[in-house]
This record gives C-alpha cells, structure tokens and sequence, in this order.
C-alpha cells in the first residue's frame, strides 16, 4: 500500500503560495510569487529528483493543477526526472467542478470525494501517493489527519501573507523527524512522518 506524502515550499512564516513565479498564483492580492528562485539550487534540485524517483501516482488541487499543466507537457525530454513522471504518470484531481474531458493532461482524473477516495488510491499503487502544492488540498487532507510523511522545504523569505500549509482546522498530532538537510543556499529541508497524538507537558523549576 502506498504512502501518501505531500512535498511543497515554505517561507519561515509559513506561506506556500506562488513559489515559482510572479504570476503563479495571485489570488488574494498576493504580490510576492517566486520567491523560491533566489535559493534554488543544486541540492535542492537532487532532493526534488529523489522525491519524484518514489512516486506511483500523483494528487493534486484544482489550481495547482492547472500550473502544472500549463507548464510540464512542454518538457519533453524523456531523462527529466521531474517532468517524464508527471507528463506519464496518473494523476488524480480534487475537484467538484471539472469534468474528465475538461482535464486534457495525460492520465488526469477528476475526484469528487478526496477524503473518501485516499484509503482506495493508497491501495492501487506500492510506493507514494505524492501530493505537490496545492493549499486547498492539503488543508483538507491535515484536517482529516491523512498525510503519512511531509517533505518540509523551508526557505529564507518571510512574505507576510498568502496561503499557508497549516490552517486552523489541523487536527493536533505528533510527528516524527525522518531526515534533516540545509542546502547550500540555506534552505532547510526536513522529511517527518506521523508520530500519534500530540503530547503535552510542562516545564517547571525544580524546588
């Protein structure tokens, strides 16, 4: 059965939205797309190419979708490690409104109940069911407390506002740290993975 993991870009406040360009995704009245491209570099890129060498199949929202396949059907060089897997492998849609005709990406299907189809499409594939992105999706997978491990790649900006990773409906858990990296331009990339309930304390002075 497959995990079901989710890679995205984060500042240090926590945003995620329109990492790779200015016009990326503007909703909201966001100004501050592409602030993933002064840090990107070569371990970063090895990172990304070892995460894409592990998935089966691949979850997406609606609008990141729609980024992606705006820009990867162009890529058509077959030894691409990121863009042969999503140009060939399937690729589920989280969307209410979009008909399969209307996804015209090779191997795109729509998903009506995203909650409801995760534990049947974890059971068609071996390795990962990858989420990349997509805001809206992931808040609902963390509210529902489905995402086995999260590729956490922190980046040096701070943008103020925008989409974040974790919204007010994330159900409180434990993780567990898997992997620890700092690239050479300083972004801070961490794997964790679920760990159970969230544990609390209190710290105290000893008498």
């Amino acid at each position: 059965m497959a995990k079901l993991t989710i890679t995205t870009f984060l500042t240090l406040d926590g945003v995620m939205q329109a990492p790779g360009g200015p016009d990326e995704d503007t909703s909201g009245g966001f100004r501050h797309g592409g602030w993933v491209v002064p840090h990107f570099d070569a371990d970063l890129g090895a990172f990304m190419d070892e995460v894409f060498g592990r998935v089966d199949a691949f979850l997406l929202g609606r609008g990141t979708y729609d980024i992606f396949a705006s820009h990867w059907p162009h890529v058509t060089d077959a030894n691409d490690p990121i863009a042969s897997r999503l140009n060939a492998l399937p690729k589920y849609v989280a969307t209410t409104t979009r008909t399969p005709s209307q996804l015209t990406w090779k191997g795109s299907t729509p998903v009506r109940d995203v909650v409801g189809a995760v534990a049947e499409l974890k059971q068609q594939y071996d390795r990962e069911l990858q989420v990349h992105g997509s805001p809206g999706l992931a808040q609902t997978l963390i509210a529902h407390d489905l995402i086995d491990e999260y590729n956490l790649l922190l980046f040096p900006a701070v943008v103020g506002s925008g989409k974040r990773l974790f919204g007010a409906g994330a159900v409180p858990n434990g993780l567990k740290l898997l992997r620890s990296q700092t690239t050479g331009s300083g972004v801070v990339v961490t794997t964790y993975a679920r760990a159970g309930a969230l544990q609390t304390g209190a710290i105290g002075l000893d008498t």
